[in-house]
């Protein structure tokens, strides 16, 4: 039956289809598009590298940068397989190897763990895989070694203590040099506990070291174990007693990523708990959140609604759906989430759905990605044109409200399109990225396997770079292919090195029956970093506060 769900999906997000592009969308309408947003692309890029590197991110406004994330030069991560997306493999190559001679991870910085996991390891992981596809010089060994592969596992490492807990749900925070703070509070997003089974399952089966698979998985057990008696789970929980402070359930801000890495983890790692998992959350989700194609936030134990707002964030869900097979759905809502972007000419954060207006105080538009994300894999599955008219108000949306001499700044206010001084990483890992896949249908991460690579593995010859990548939350993507390459090496390897240590007999269950593993041309000016510590979110937008509550909705100003 997994075999069965599973080729439904890939076939919903790679169908070879006819890709006509319907009569408004001719090829010369492609092209246009495809050079429009890599202009947009680079715009945003040179002004990053010529105003704010080495710190991770732009201020479009002032032309200066700032550390956001942990002091990472985050947007150079963010933005290194976007590169390649867009054929330049050059400027991949050397932004690797700037990353290598510059990152250092050994450093006195408090580190959203979420963010760390999606934006680092996972841009890391992305462009080791894709570094033959770029043109670098390889290693012996790779892809089941490498210089970034080593990178994203030495980031992963620092984030390891956070995942000492009682429970093993992780903090949300830990400082890259001692660890986490004993005064951290317990309290982290339900998306925070949820989002690294694609990472840490990625990092474990090409390095062999299944801690990291094994620490993933126990937070989503964990997690599972809270399930309201209606099938539902809140927005904020206490890691140590496993009790939930925000008990508002719903699809957006706080918890979205959780549901899609059940999805995604079920495809990348054929796993059929996982996929257990989603199809119990979906049912819950439809018979309490569902509204006219809208979902609603409600309270976790009653079903009740408690606030009937879109959120910017729950724009991703109809991509989601399109990866299960259920198409008619996932249109529906996305249409009428498409109906919003047309009121305003972006996303709200929050958005009334009785009122049909944006919410006060939280109608920014940041640049997100979500419902372009959404397009991209709808498009991939119904070739439906309207598809590509959402990707082409898009990009005049953000070309006249939102760019500047200094790149592309945040809405402040959808209302009047007032700016503010960010421009976020995602924009150049995900919202460029996935408007140009909207209109690359021959792009090589669309590949239907026709197309693919050899490389000599540890045991034998290995099929790499023939599709089915899977994106990570931050649209980093990951070849399955290559979990298998290394994978069959690196568990036997496990399971020798228990027996010569006659610690215990190599656990049945920690092989499949595959042999996997069942828990893994711009320049440059560098400058002197000044570090400096600023503020940390432990989770990806508004996060909630079980302090303040406005109609059952629970809000924070703070960090936001």
């Amino acid at each position: 039956m997994l075999m069965k769900y599973l080729c439904t999906a890939f076939f919903c997000v790679f169908p070879i289809v006819n890709h006509a592009t319907g009569k408004e969308f001719t090829e010369h309408d492609m092209a246009h598009y495809r050079e429009r947003i890599k202009s947009m692309f680079y715009h945003a890029y040179n002004s990053y590298l010529e105003n704010a590197y080495p710190f991770d991110e732009l201020r479009p406004l002032t032309c200066d940068g700032q550390d956001t994330w942990g002091s990472f030069s985050l947007t150079l991560i963010d933005a290194l397989d976007t590169l390649l997306i867009l054929g330049n493999k050059t400027e991949f190559q050397r932004v690797a190897s700037v990353l290598q001679e510059n990152i250092n991870f050994d450093s006195d910085v408090n580190a959203s763990v979420f963010e760390t996991n999606i934006r680092v390891v996972g841009g890391l992981l992305s462009a080791h895989l894709l570094s033959k596809k770029a043109g670098m010089e390889l290693e012996a060994g790779w892809p089941c070694s490498g210089p970034l592969l080593r990178m994203a596992e030495e980031a992963a490492r620092k984030l390891l203590p956070a995942f000492q807990t009682p429970t093993g749900m992780p903090y949300g925070t830990v400082n890259l040099l001692r660890g986490v703070n004993p005064t951290e509070t317990p309290v982290t997003c339900t998306a925070g506990v949820g989002t690294f089974i694609l990472e840490f399952s990625t990092l474990s089966r090409l390095t062999g070291d299944p801690v990291f698979e094994k620490v993933a998985r126990k937070a989503l057990r964990e997690l599972w174990k809270t399930r309201s008696d209606i099938g539902l789970v809140g927005n904020h929980i206490d890691v140590f007693s496993s009790k939930w402070v925000a008990q508002d359930a719903g699809i957006g801000a706080g918890v979205d990523s959780y549901f899609e890495y059940l999805v995604k983890g079920a495809i990348l790692l054929q796993d059929e708990e996982l996929h257990s998992m989603f199809l119990e959350y979906d049912k819950a989700i439809r018979n309490y959140t569902k509204y006219d194609d809208w979902y609603f936030w409600v309270q976790m134990h009653k079903g009740t609604v408690s606030m009937p707002v879109f959120q910017s964030l729950e724009a991703f869900w109809p991509g989601l759906q399109s990866l299960i097979g259920d198409l008619d759905s996932a249109m529906k809502t996305f249409l009428n989430y498409y109906t919003v972007w047309k009121q305003f000419g972006g996303l709200p954060e929050f958005y009334s759905i009785p009122q049909g207006y944006a919410v006060d105080k939280r109608e920014g538009y940041p640049l997100r990605p979500e419902l372009i994300e959404s397009a991209m894999y709808l498009y991939r599955a119904t070739a439906d044109p309207t598809l590509l008219q959402l990707g082409r108000d898009v990009v005049e949306s953000i070309e006249k409200i939102s760019r500047v001499d200094c790149g592309f700044a945040t809405v402040k206010d959808v209302r009047d399109h007032k700016l503010d001084n960010r421009m976020e990483s995602f924009f150049l890992a995900e919202t460029v990225k996935y408007l140009y896949l909207l209109f690359d249908p021959d792009n090589f991460l669309h590949n239907d396997g026709s197309h693919f690579d050899t490389v000599s593995g540890p045991y034998g010859d290995c099929v790499l770079g023939a599709g089915g990548y899977v994106f990570n939350t931050e649209a980093h993507p990951l070849d399955p292919a290559a979990l298998h390459c290394c994978s069959r090496a690196r568990a036997e390897r496990w399971e020798i090195e228990e027996i010569l240590s006659g610690e215990r007999e190599p656990p049945k269950s920690r092989t499949s029956s595959t042999g996997e593993p069942h828990e893994q041309t711009e320049r440059i000016i560098l400058q002197d970093r000044k570090k400096r510590k600023t503020p940390v979110l432990s989770c990806p937008s508004q996060p909630f506060s079980s302090k303040l509550s406005i109609l059952g909705q629970v809000f924070s100003t703070e960090n936001t």
